[in-house]
């Protein structure tokens, strides 16, 4: 027994257990480190169900069978709310709006029940000296709580004939009634009609409503900014709850072109043209939670904010694990806005376009609550945008106590004249972008932030 060579050969052995112990170290911890990235990704990536549609049965109910007159004059609200209430007796069907021009006041929807205006078919609103309550007193359009089954569909049109209610956004106390408005209900449709010129919102789903499809709708008023005619507050798509799909539509308007509250979640946004508007935006009452949501494959076109999320403390809450990918955005006035000072006092904190590191770094910090805002893993892959003139590439702006963090900007080419703004957050990660200002290429405004431009943090 030759016991060297014995020892040399066990000693090696075990040199060479080492070595592979060491190289499936390397190999566990790259592979944890992937599979973090992943679920990171797979975080704000949400799997998104179609919404349940509603179930309306075959019988038809129309409304000139109740005495609706089509002479763009006279008052069809007791005609056509008869045919609702008919249908609504009759355990639903469809409600029909025929070829031709009816003037109506507040209706109220039922369930079960689909509201359908033809093709060449236009329900106005009463002008606003004929509309019930006036200023003072009114209620909404077409309105309903607590429903489950309801559809508006059809290719005819709603004119809101808002023009003379949009002066009295700036009377304090005056009211206007939005054109749909839906509360706690569940299974709703609204698709392929057109909506123009609301007093106020066009639509506006709240509270608990659950399982809503807004598809293929046209929303038209014109610009809050309209040099003529501004429309103010007349937000296209004001859509809260819980399993949601907007798709489709084509958006032109005075406000925000769609909108959430807290307690809102599993939205997908997808196919979709922006004209004027304020964005596709987030609040500014998220209290509770917002999550899980896809927008892709949309184009801008002159809106003012792209991605706008905004909230405040006090009012705010978790919004988290977003999506946006696939968005071309041409002359809009901000591609990405994220902050959470929407309420702030002081002018030189409210002018978003001209806030410095410097002038965001005097934010005064306070402390959190369950109504901080808190923003986290968001996630922006394939999107292509340039500015207005004189107008900035971005702004991710947090609170001190509440960075916004684990953001990821991918393959996203920005074009503006001033530059990128990240203040107060955490963990941003630039991948593959190009964002070119009259500062240069990739040269950020950073103040309080950990920023990486391709893994490289930026110092």
């Amino acid at each position: 027994m030759n016991c060297p060579d014995q020892l040399v050969r066990t000693v090696c052995f075990f040199r060479h257990m080492e070595i592979i112990l060491n190289h499936m170290k390397m190999h566990i911890s790259f592979l944890g480190l992937i599979c973090l990235r992943a679920f990171q990704y797979l975080q704000a990536q949400p799997d998104l169900l179609p919404p349940a549609l509603p179930h309306i049965p075959d019988k038809i109910f129309n409304v000139k069978d109740y005495g609706a007159t089509s002479d763009n004059q006279a008052d069809n609200t007791v005609a056509i709310q008869k045919a609702i209430n008919a249908a609504e007796s009759a355990g639903g069907g469809k409600v029909l709006i025929p070829a031709g021009v009816y003037v109506c006041g507040p209706l109220q929807l039922g369930s079960n029940l689909d509201f359908q205006i033809d093709s060449g078919a236009m329900l106005k609103l009463l002008p606003i000296d004929r509309y019930p309550g006036g200023t003072t007193d009114c209620t909404d359009f077409i309105s309903g709580s607590n429903l489950h089954d309801i559809a508006i569909t059809g290719k005819g049109t709603i004119d809101g004939q808002g023009s003379p209610w949009w002066p009295y956004a700036k009377v304090k106390g005056a009211r206007r009634p939005r054109m749909i408005a839906l509360k706690e209900c569940v299974k709703v449709l609204i698709e392929n009609v057109t909506l123009t010129n609301a007093p106020m919102f066009h639509i506006a789903i709240s509270g608990k409503s659950s399982n809503v499809t807004v598809s293929g709708v046209i929303v038209r008023a014109p610009a809050s900014d309209d040099p003529v005619n501004p429309s103010h507050n007349t937000d296209a798509c004001d859509v809260s709850g819980s399993n949601i799909l907007i798709k489709n539509c084509d958006i032109s308007t005075g406000d925000d072109n769609f909108t959430c509250g807290g307690g809102t979640s599993n939205v997908h946004i997808m196919d979709c043209k922006y004209g004027y508007g304020h964005g596709l935006s987030i609040g500014s009452y998220t209290r509770g939670v917002v999550e899980n949501f896809l927008i892709e494959n949309c184009i801008f076109t002159n809106t003012e904010a792209g991605i706008r999320i905004k909230s405040d403390r006090g009012r705010g809450g978790v919004v988290q694990n977003l999506t946006y990918r696939n968005l071309q955005m041409t002359n809009v006035g901000i591609p990405i806005l994220i902050y959470a000072a929407y309420m702030a006092n002081e002018r030189a904190f409210r002018d978003l376009q001209k806030l410095t590191p410097e002038i965001a770094a005097g934010y005064p910090a306070a402390s959190v609550t369950d109504l901080t805002p808190v923003y986290r893993n968001i996630r922006f892959e394939n999107i292509t945008a340039t500015t207005q003139r004189g107008k900035r590439a971005g702004l991710i702006w947090g609170l001190p106590e509440a960075p916004a963090s684990d953001i990821v900007l991918k393959n996203v080419n920005i074009t503006g004249d001033n530059p990128f703004g990240i203040f107060f957050a955490e963990n941003v990660r630039l991948e593959n972008c190009l964002i070119k200002t009259n500062w240069g290429k990739n040269k950020l405004e950073l103040t309080h932030t950990t920023a990486f431009i391709d893994g490289k943090e930026i110092k």
